[in-house]
């Protein structure tokens, strides 16, 4: 997993241009140079906390004191104070110390700097380095495109939109493990993957 805007008061503002990407089911605009690590989807208490989904595989860069970015204006924030709720972290930021003020919040996206980046290891891949890929066969057919990533517990799923003529389904849902996934160029912008039984629904007649 990789390691969006209203303003608020800050230390820093600095707009950039960015690249929409499609993530859960919505579109995430990405700042250029810059990496979506987490999303504000709502509010908690009266001390000003807000409910953040993480997009990381490292929660301790969330901790007090760490400055992120938020919304697409990339607004520097510093974490005051961080703690576990359920599948999500409730953080109070520095200056935000009411539910009013956090709910002013809610739907914005943090980033960091992609040089703050942690390296990944061998065959692991930001998300948003993955969404848009074209998608090939072994045989060199194209399936579509990758435009989504869905994050669960066991592995990731790679939500590939079709080719127009490909089958009645218009997604194909491929589980990102070894025996599916051969093959990532990202410079070429292709992945080459590896159908099992059952992935694709057979074709009907009318």
């Amino acid at each position: 997993m990789p390691e969006f805007a209203r303003p608020m008061p800050s230390k820093k503002s600095s707009q950039r241009q960015g690249q929409f990407y499609r993530v859960r089911n919505q579109d995430v605009l990405v700042p250029d140079g810059c990496m979506a690590v987490g999303h504000i989807v709502g509010v908690h208490g009266l001390r000003g906390e807000v409910k953040v989904d993480l997009y990381t595989d490292y929660p301790e860069r969330f901790a007090p004191g760490e400055q992120l970015m938020l919304g697409a204006d990339l607004v520097e924030v510093e974490i005051a104070a961080v703690r576990p709720h359920k599948e999500f972290l409730l953080i109070r930021f520095e200056g935000i110390e009411d539910r009013n003020a956090a709910d002013q919040l809610r739907g914005l996206w943090l980033f960091i700097d992609e040089n703050h980046a942690a390296e990944l290891e061998e065959g692991a891949y930001w998300i948003h380095d993955l969404i848009g890929l074209r998608v090939v066969g072994e045989d060199a057919v194209e399936l579509g495109e990758l435009v989504d990533v869905l994050i669960t517990g066991a592995n990731d799923v790679y939500v590939v939109r079709l080719a127009a003529g490909m089958q009645r389904q218009q997604e194909l849902l491929l589980p990102a493990i070894p025996e599916v996934i051969k093959a990532v160029d990202l410079d070429k912008g292709v992945m080459t993957v590896r159908l099992l039984d059952g992935l694709l629904e057979p074709e009907t007649a009318d």
